[in-house]
């Protein structure tokens, strides 16, 4: 099975000057917990719900002035079309992230999710054991 069978095609996504504030309000409205972010719809980076928690509001930033720019993940891990979901799962794992842009010539053309990990039924192990793999390393970190 292939990324582009399970992704999500139907994206979300920002440019780096947009506030903080209205990546959040984007992401609750979509029910989504991650934006890319782009410019002359190349990707440049990631805004994940996680971000804006911990790179603005733990650490006392304004969110009424903070951009995506100032807290995006600018070394974004992707995956391709034609990448085998196996694959996927086993970067995500790697990389330790819950979601993960497909990019095609520099455009995102989808986000793959623990979701639709679980959703592709012969993947459901897999996303199991990267969220375990997640949830393992956010455990040690705080213990």
């Amino acid at each position: 099975m292939k990324a582009k069978e399970i992704m999500t095609s139907d994206i979300v996504s920002v440019c780096e000057d947009t506030s903080i504030k209205e990546v959040a309000r984007k992401m609750r409205d979509e029910d989504i917990g991650s934006v890319p972010v782009e410019d002359n719809n190349q990707l440049i980076g990631i805004v994940t719900d996680r971000d804006i928690v911990l790179k603005t509001i733990a650490e006392d930033v304004n969110v009424e002035n903070a951009k995506c720019k100032d807290i995006m993940t600018k070394d974004v891990v992707t995956a391709t079309p034609d990448m085998n979901v196996k694959d996927v799962a086993d970067l995500m794992s790697h990389n330790q992230v819950k979601r993960i842009p497909v990019v095609e010539d520099k455009n995102v053309v989808g986000i793959i999710s623990l979701k639709d990990l679980s959703q592709a039924r012969t993947y459901e192990d897999e996303a199991g054991e990267v969220l375990n793999d997640i949830t393992e390393d956010d455990y040690d970190r705080f213990s």
